[in-house]
């Protein structure tokens, strides 16, 4: 019969030298370190920048803060997209995959000053920025090293930092072209405001946590009584600008128009009819204060109420508090508390689970405060977002959601200015005659205004100019990778690569990072920054909570390369869990992963043994041959199905399954007698091992790329890398369902008898004297696969019968029985 029964397979060309073998021993950890120099020295994994020949595939690589650790989190998001850029390699693409380091920050900024001994403000700008660079270098080499020793396939001729000049003069060119086109403005708004870190922070910077807080009812003096107000932050009462209710609601409407006096401080505000309080909280009336949260901020702005400004910018109370001015706000609460419940100005105090809005690098409750600031327009873009969002890809489908509610649950456009030091500085100078603003030109850039002056005159006549001291917030800086990854704005070529193909991320960045590439590059160039996202959950400790050091549930990925080198973990990354879910971190799956690879080494070893003097000849294939090569041929299939959908579990798991539990626990004992044989039954099992072990190496080549590189080179291909390699192609041909149907009762009727043979403790390479399968309707079926039945094992004589009966019945099939004399 012919191996696929649609005719013979072609003949495969004449090989001149036999194949190398594998040693008995293999250092999996040496092996690992030596490939990656290799791959580095031979540039296996450079993007050709002039080849327009092969598809791009570009990978907006995020670009980590380099705090110096590379935990089990960070590894699963490597490996996600590590094996995307692999796959992508072997289907026929140029795949670019840069990597960069995001180096701005305040943690910098804080290590720095304690390390040094210093505050930020005690030596000039550029004297401090030098020290927060020397400062993260240390650290983006543990980190290199770290994903070098993962075995990313990362191009290293792209490695960039964006505090670099020349990636800041990328930054500060897209700040001009936005400002150009009226996408970035200037003005004073409310803001979020981090006292501690004494800063302006964006809504996706804003952290929120539930919290046990107090809520205060309070009586506020009208001509008409007392009307009770419920507030959690009486300390805002020196702000309190007005009074709202809800113009139906029938306990106030006939305030509406009147005056409130605010307790404790006396002021009198209007109180106001206001459609958004919610007759239903509280009391029903609602304090309205400058600024005590957002719905304050939308209460002042539509009615046109006046400012008063109560903090500064560290958080301590102003004049205007009184008594408590200089006290820091917190400490003002609790005074203010204190005392009001002396003179009886607090009616009830009760306990409130409320939400408190947190900053996300120190953990500070945030304030609202007015400030002169730069801001970029994110909310005109929020539809045009919403649109982009829904007609990308997504890995997983569910994920474009937290987008798209992200984005239209925002108030406020993007404030862009920080009041740091080590960040990229807003390239803007102030005339000192008039303040008109002077930005700098593009051939002036990189520029830091804090240092540089300029020779100009502004239109007024003024020739002194004042610098903007605020620098840009980070995500800024990296809300720019798609396009400068793609070569923005140099490269004559760069829209080869742009958008990028896939843009990787966290669940828990897809506010950030996500949102503000999408916003920025639509902003600037109308265009998503990227077709397709793929999403990684996070990485749970044995607790089960968010893998973190101070958890204690923290396992750095020098503790798991040291036991298992890379290749073990890399499959529990790709097998641990559906992508965008939260998985496990477990010790016995890592384990297990590196059992595979004992595995697969040593069935290769035994393949390249029984292959040393194969000459590429083919000869026609047994039943178990065709069995073996069609159930391939369906793997190749599932793989490659799961692999185009990012689905790295059941990729990985479909093609490790079946070389475990298919090939190796059934196939290579089938065939293992025909293997040590002679002629045309060996050369048969030989064909088919050939070229079924190279097509299941490259099926794991993504996932354990050093493993099947030091295989697939010894065997195969010393001069070029199975990275290089095409990915197998599933070849209908090759599919024999009926050999497959067959095969599968033949190798159930082994297995039983192995089974059964190692219940009666005898060996399993002992002979059998006799066999007989009493098989019923299938005794047909079963006798085309009687020779291997034989070979595997070692029956002197075989008897199929269409009969029943037996002493024992073959598993998975009922209707199977067989006798059995050793």
């Amino acid at each position: 019969m012919p191996l696929h029964g649609k005719g013979s397979a072609p003949k495969a060309k004449r090989r001149k030298n036999t194949m190398n073998v594998l040693p008995r021993k293999i250092n999996f950890i040496e092996t690992e370190e030596k490939w990656q120099q290799i791959w580095e020295e031979e540039g296996v994994n450079r993007y050709d920048w002039d080849d327009e020949t092969r598809p791009v595939y570009s990978i907006d690589t995020p670009p980590p803060y380099p705090s110096g650790d590379f935990h089990m989190g960070n590894f699963l998001n490597w490996t996600y997209f590590d094996i995307r850029a692999r796959y992508k390699r072997m289907t026929g693409f140029n795949v670019l995959f840069p990597q960069g380091w995001d180096c701005h920050g305040l943690p910098t900024e804080v290590a720095v000053e304690k390390a040094k001994g210093i505050k930020k403000s005690d030596v000039p700008p550029d004297v401090f920025r030098k020290m927060c660079e020397e400062w993260i270098e240390q650290y983006i080499q543990i980190m290199k090293t770290a994903v070098i020793r993962m075995g990313a396939s990362i191009d290293w001729t792209t490695e960039y930092r964006t505090m670099e000049p020349e990636y800041m003069r990328k930054i500060q060119l897209s700040f001009l072209k936005l400002y150009e086109k009226d996408m970035i403005y200037k003005g004073e708004h409310p803001i979020n405001w981090c006292p501690r870190c004494e800063t302006a922070i964006a809504d996706a910077e804003v952290e929120h946590e539930h919290k046990q807080g107090k809520i205060y009812t309070i009586p506020f003096k009208t001509d008409s009584g007392e009307v009770l107000i419920a507030t959690t932050r009486p300390i805002y009462l020196p702000a309190c600008v007005a009074l709202g209710v809800h113009p139906d609601d029938e306990r106030y409407s006939h305030l509406i128009g009147g005056e409130a006096t605010v307790p404790y401080f006396g002021q009198k505000v209007p109180i106001i009819a206001n459609d958004e309080v919610d007759p239903e909280f509280g009391t029903g009336a609602m304090m309205i204060c400058t600024y005590g949260d957002k719905a304050d901020v939308v209460a002042v702005a539509r009615f046109n109420l006046p400012v008063v400004k109560l903090i500064d910018g560290q958080g301590t109370l102003l004049d205007v508090a009184g008594e408590y001015a200089g006290m820091n706000i917190s400490d003002g609460q609790k005074q203010l508390v204190k005392d009001m419940h002396e003179a009886g100005l607090i009616k009830e105090e009760q306990q409130l689970d409320q939400e408190v809005g947190l900053c996300w690098r120190c953990s500070t409750p945030i304030e609202i405060v007015t400030a002169l600031q730069w801001f970029m327009r994110t909310i005109s873009l929020t539809d045009k977002v919403v649109e982009t969002a829904n007609a990308i890809t997504w890995y997983p489908d569910w994920m474009r959601q937290r987008l798209i509610d992200w984005a239209t649950g925002l108030d406020w456009d993007w404030v862009l200015s920080r009041q740091r030091v080590f960040a990229t500085p807003v390239p803007a100078w102030y005339c000192k005659n008039c303040g008109k603003i002077r930005l700098a030109k593009p051939k002036e850039l990189p520029v830091d205004p804090r240092v540089t002056s300029i020779n100009d005159t502004c239109e007024c006549g003024g020739t002194e100019f004042v610098p903007d001291t605020d620098v840009m917030d980070t995500w800024f800086d990296s809300s720019m990778t798609c396009a400068i990854h793609a070569g923005w704005p140099d490269k004559p070529n760069w829209e080869r690569q742009f958008p990028a193909s896939v843009h990787p991320s966290g669940q828990d960045i897809i506010r950030t990072w996500a949102y503000y590439l999408m916003v920025r590059h639509l902003a600037l160039f109308d265009e998503t920054a990227y077709d397709s996202v793929l999403i990684n959950g996070m990485v749970l400790g044995g607790d089960g909570r968010k893998m973190s050091k101070s958890l204690g549930n923290f396992v750095s990925t020098p503790e798991v390369f040291e036991k298992f080198g890379a290749d073990a973990p890399r499959q529990w990354a790709a097998a641990g869990g559906s992508t965008g879910t939260d998985i496990p971190f477990r010790w016995e799956d890592v384990e297990y992963g590196w059992r595979f690879m004992r595995k697969l080494w040593n069935a290769a070893r035994f393949a390249g043994m029984r292959l040393e003097d194969y000459d590429g000849g083919y000869a026609e294939p047994q039943l178990i041959d065709r069995w073996i090569m069609t159930k391939l041929q369906k793997t190749i299939k599932r793989a490659t199905i799961a692999m185009e959908n990012c689905d790295f579990m059941n990729a990985t798991e479909a093609a490790r399954n079946f070389i475990w539990h298919v090939f190796c626990d059934h196939y290579l004992e089938a065939a293992k007698t025909r293997l040590y044989g002679e002629g045309d039954p060996k050369e048969a099992a030989q064909w088919t091992l050939y070229n079924g072990l190279r097509d299941m190496l490259k099926l794991m080549a993504p996932v354990t790329p050093h493993l099947s590189e030091e295989i697939y080179r010894t065997m195969y291909d010393p001069d070029n890398s199975i990275t290089l390699a095409e990915w197998p192609k599933y070849d209908e041909k090759l599919v024999d369902e009926e050999a497959e149907r067959i095969g599968d009762m033949v190798i159930a009727a082994i297995s039983s008898i192995r089974t059964e043979k190692n219940r009666r403790g005898v060996s399993l390479n002992a002979p059998v004297v006799k066999l007989t399968i009493y098989a019923g309707e299938n005794a047909g079926d079963l006798e085309q696969g009687a020779q291997d039945i034989k070979d595997t094992l070692k029956v002197e004589e075989l008897e199929i019968l269409d009969g029943s009966g037996g002493e024992a019945v073959v598993e998975e099939y009922e209707h199977i029985g067989y006798s059995m004399s050793l």
